[in-house]
């Protein structure tokens, strides 16, 4: 059944979103999958966070890694961390609220110094994606336009993107974190 899936989401990005839903709606499964897969990823995304704050030192939570150039900006853990719950919190903002607001001021690390109100801050995009997955009733709901900054977009190419990127930046993260602790002699992760 799993490589089912594989070409199901394949054929997602691929075709026509409605005519993937009409496929789906001919097979005798629940029509909610997908939005239990999504709310599974992003809750894997958060418990990710959580447990890359929790294993990081506070001094090396923005600590730069070494390379960067201004060529090529390196940032630290914690600003991919950040970086990634932003890109979730502006996109659930958006759907919840009609707010599309970036929160870079309120993500920046003089705002939250610590691993702590890092951690603070994830629980609060959680709270937020949580409220936005409860307007989610069925499948079909995805296939709905709302009007983004950008102009009407589907809800479900917005959560890929959404997913992606802030995947993306949690992947940086995760580098960022096993490079500064292979860079520091004798140092083991907490995790």
């Amino acid at each position: 059944m799993s490589v089912i899936r594989v070409y199901l989401w394949q054929f997602l990005v691929s075709f026509h979103l409605s005519s993937l839903i009409e496929l789906l709606a001919r097979v005798n499964e629940s029509m909610d999958k997908f939005i239990e897969a999504f709310d599974r990823q992003f809750a894997q995304l958060h418990g990710d966070a959580h447990k890359l704050i929790h294993a990081i030192s506070p001094e090396l939570l923005y600590h730069q890694p070494p390379g960067k150039s201004n060529s090529l900006p390196l940032h630290s853990c914690g600003e991919h961390i950040l970086r990634s719950a932003a890109i979730v919190e502006q996109t659930f903002g958006g759907i919840t609220t009609n707010l599309w607001d970036d929160p870079f001021e309120w993500t920046l690390p003089e705002t939250l110094p610590t691993p702590d109100k890092v951690a603070g801050y994830l629980d609060e995009v959680e709270a937020t994606r949580n409220q936005g997955f409860q307007l989610f009733k069925r499948d079909e709901d995805l296939l709905k336009e709302i009007m983004a900054p950008s102009g009407p977009t589907q809800l479900l190419p917005l959560l890929l993107d959404t997913l992606a990127r802030a995947a993306h930046h949690q992947g940086r993260a995760r580098a960022t974190f096993e490079i500064l602790q292979a860079e520091k002699p004798g140092s083991e992760t907490k995790n």
